[in-house]
């Protein structure tokens, strides 16, 4: 048997901040020799809220750069852009028409983000998760690397599938395959240094919420400094009076590579002034060379659009494949 096929991807708005590197990037680079590896830039999800089209193709090139800055190899990895492969939109469209209305109205996502956006809701936000499904589904995925807050989005997705399968398919040669997810146990939820009950998020209007990737050593350390934490002295995970102190220890034991149990006893007795700066020197030196590496590539924009060339090619061979067959199965005529 080939290796299982794992499929994700990032949307190219803002910058990478830890939650995304921590929560999801590096899990796939640590175990991306034992997959077969399709990531995406998401450009398609970035305008289900107001985006700058003046800067969408500069973030997407970013991005791109970033996932190889923070260490994706192409031996193991396909990397391309959603909106180069119309099989996406295409999938999503065909899905639309089996999937039921208020299976979409049930998305927290959904629910959350429209609160904010009021009046100017758009039909892309609430449905959304159907192309998410197209872009899993297309690529016959065994696995998709997946934090707590996206569970519902790929039991939809299982779910969108499945009925497909039901409809159309034969009970024993499904048409689509269904989905497992990914979750490293550690780290798949990093929070804001604002408020550590809510995740780290790109959207969040304060700078001061999150690190960013390409941060410099001095604006880490203002953040790390400025963070919310307690006056309790002796820091400790899992204490639910404690959230931004079990973050914070969090970001410590994974950027530091040490134990749970290491980093419970090195920390027990220590203040927020102590502490702090160790934070930030673990922090400071993990990302130095993903932003040199970064700044090399992104010297070469020619090597890059290669590297999104190639991926494209790769990916798209087994999307046509996807969609054709789920267009024999709706009764499509194919053209001549």
């Amino acid at each position: 048997m080939g290796k299982q096929r794992v499929l994700s991807g990032v949307q190219p708005t803002g910058t990478l901040h830890l939650g995304n590197y921590l929560g999801a990037i590096r899990n796939w680079v640590e175990a991306q020799s034992q997959y077969e590896n399709y990531f995406f830039i998401a450009d398609l999800h970035a305008i289900t809220v107001p985006h700058d089209p003046e800067h969408l193709a500069d973030q997407t090139y970013s991005l791109a750069a970033l996932y190889l800055a923070c260490g994706l190899d192409l031996n193991h990895t396909t990397i391309f852009v959603q909106s180069h492969i119309s099989a996406h939109t295409e999938l999503a469209w065909l899905l639309n028409c089996i999937t039921p209305l208020n299976w979409l109205e049930r998305m927290i996502q959904f629910k959350e983000k429209a609160l904010k956006q009021g009046e100017n809701v758009n039909i892309g936000l609430l449905d959304y998760p159907v192309l998410q499904a197209a872009d899993i589904l297309l690529y016959q995925a065994d696995l998709v690397p997946v934090g707590e807050d996206q569970k519902q989005h790929l039991e939809l997705t299982r779910d969108i599938a499945a009925r497909l399968n039901f409809q159309y398919g034969q009970q024993d040669q499904p048409i689509l395959k269904l989905p497992e997810p990914l979750i490293r146990p550690e780290g798949a939820r990093i929070m804001s240094l604002t408020d550590g009950t809510n995740k780290m998020s790109k959207s969040d209007p304060s700078e001061q919420s999150r690190i960013n990737l390409l941060d410099t050593p001095d604006q880490i350390h203002n953040k790390i400094k400025r963070c919310k934490t307690d006056p309790v002295r002796g820091l400790s995970f899992d204490d639910p009076q404690r959230p931004e102190c079990h973050n914070l220890l969090t970001l410590y034991l994974l950027m530091s590579g040490k134990t749970k149990a290491a980093v419970t006893q090195e920390c027990a007795d220590m203040g927020w002034g102590q502490f702090k700066p160790l934070l930030t020197e673990v922090m400071i030196e993990d990302l130095r060379p993903i932003q040199e590496r970064y700044t090399e590539l992104m010297t070469h924009p020619r090597d890059l659009q290669a590297v999104l060339k190639k991926g494209r090619d790769q990916a798209a061979a087994i999307a046509t494949t996807t969609l054709t067959t789920v267009k024999d199965v709706l009764g499509y005529a194919r053209p001549l």
